[in-house]
């Protein structure tokens, strides 16, 4: 694991355009329980929140895993999304600016659905369904594409 020098306990070290592994798609977790997920899911997070980020998916962090985290939006709790699929969105779609913590001090225009639903398994390996909408909506669609390779450069 790649752990930060600044706070090796803590905190991971984020991968930087145009590292590879932010291309790739990322390989399904057979295990959520397994040990490495378990470990890696409150590194994320508090690697995360340390950067002043809303969410972090595993490929940011050098890992090839379908694992991303997203604070909930009053920053009190955070959503832990394995294996996640979005399996409705509405026809609205809205356009605002994102930035990517694996591309510093770029904020570009982003199209992304309204609404969404989304399937997946949480930290204890249920499985979960959420409907957001709005910005929470949105964090979930830009991490959902760092698992599919997909970055906010390709928006444009």
């Amino acid at each position: 694991m790649n752990i930060s020098k600044k706070n090796p306990k803590n905190i991971l070290l984020i991968v930087k355009y145009p590292d590879p592994i932010l291309r790739q798609k990322a390989k399904k977790i057979k295990n959520p329980l397994a040990e490495e997920v378990q470990t890696l899911i409150p590194l994320m997070i508090e690697t995360m929140r340390q950067n002043q980020g809303v969410g972090l998916a595993a490929p940011q962090i050098g890992k090839s895993l379908q694992l991303f985290v997203v604070d909930k939006e009053n920053g009190q709790a955070t959503y832990v999304f394995i294996n996640p699929k979005i399996t409705a969105c509405s026809r609205e779609k809205n356009k605002e600016v994102e930035g990517c913590l694996s591309i510093p001090n770029k904020i570009l225009p982003v199209e992304r659905y309204e609404t969404i639903t989304v399937r997946y398994l949480n930290e204890k390996g249920e499985k979960s369904k959420l409907k957001a909408r709005g910005f929470l909506a949105r964090a979930i669609q830009h991490e959902l594409d760092h698992l599919n390779g997909i970055l906010i450069l390709d928006h444009q």
